[in-house]
């Protein structure tokens, strides 16, 4: 009957850190050895899921118990960071199982399994404390992903989401740009110039390569349009002289009904006071691409056809 000090200690701790202990906790509780490999043994009712880190009953580790686990194997010290860190941060990121923590120089504490150790001199000095967890801040996640394992686009998409929902500016993410190694960096700097020039997603920003490509006059990206002192709507791109607006009509934004209705509206009103408006999706831009211009390059040559449209045009602040 489990109801010595030692066991009501060790549920305590199972209790709180979900299921997930470490051997240390569990001796300081007083389990002895020869208990506790009771427990780890072959069928018992532990399982080592990394090297002094056990899950009391077999199961598959949910993101929060391979983080507790991580922090448990990693040490007091460590700060987790990119997707996991970001996840709680409330931005989104591609999916994966591995977590990446933070540790000082000064510790050797090697990767295993699904934990990632990054050794810095640069250990963040503002972590934010959640749930008994030390997270990267925003910026320091976001740079971090973005230098550990993501391709370019996975990086623009990264970097826009966080920028345009405000969990962190483009000075705190270049702050990061120029603390942090050249290595590896070169997917981020890019990410932050198109963000500063108004880009607002990876679609986008999968349009400016392609335009910058192509010979084409460079568009605004973002801007709002004015008639006279009334707003007039926001475009994805926007060629001032010949009056075109382009919009990169991703679904990840336009998912639901309310969503597509603000987009036809915007499209009519648009329309309404002279401009020509080009609709592209994701796809198209990716796999159509010289239709694509070629579709921006006759509606922009249509448009400096005739007189310039009375529409002010200022950036995104």
């Amino acid at each position: 009957m489990k109801n010595t000090a030692t066991d009501q200690l060790i549920e305590k701790t199972l209790r709180i850190q979900a299921n997930v202990i470490a051997r240390s906790q569990a001796l300081s509780a007083g389990l002895t050895q020869d208990a506790l490999r009771y427990r780890i043994r072959s069928g018992g009712p532990w399982t080592r899921v990394l090297p002094g880190v056990y899950v009391a009953r077999s199961e598959i580790l949910s993101g929060a118990q391979r983080e507790i686990a991580a922090v448990l194997y990693a040490g007091s010290n460590c700060v987790v960071t990119a997707q996991a860190a970001l996840f709680h941060h409330g931005v989104r990121a591609p999916v994966t199982e591995l977590v990446d923590v933070l540790i000082p120089t000064s510790e050797n504490r090697q990767s295993s399994d699904f934990v990632v150790t990054h050794r810095t001199a640069r250990m963040p000095e503002r972590p934010v404390l959640r749930n008994g967890i030390k997270w990267a801040p925003p910026a320091r996640a976001v740079a971090d992903a973005a230098r550990f394992r993501l391709n370019d686009r996975d990086v623009r998409a990264l970097v826009a989401d966080s920028v345009q929902r405000r969990i962190c500016a483009i000075h705190q993410l270049s702050d990061e740009l120029r603390a942090g190694p050249n290595q590896r960096s070169s997917g981020l700097r890019a990410a932050l110039e198109e963000v500063a020039d108004g880009v607002a997603s990876a679609a986008e920003g999968d349009m400016r390569k392609l335009i910058k490509g192509s010979g084409l006059t460079e568009p605004m990206y973002n801007p709002d349009l004015y008639v006279d002192s009334e707003f007039l709507a926001r475009p994805d791109l926007w060629w001032r002289d010949a009056g075109v607006a382009g919009e990169v009509d991703s679904r990840e934004w336009h998912i639901s009904p309310e969503s597509w209705a603000r987009t036809v509206a915007r499209h009519a009103k648009m329309s309404a006071h002279g401009i020509i408006v080009l609709h592209f999706t994701p796809s198209r831009i990716r796999t159509d691409g010289r239709r694509v211009i070629g579709e921006l390059r006759s509606a922009i040559e249509v448009g400096r056809q005739r007189p310039a449209l009375p529409i002010r045009a200022f950036p995104t602040i």
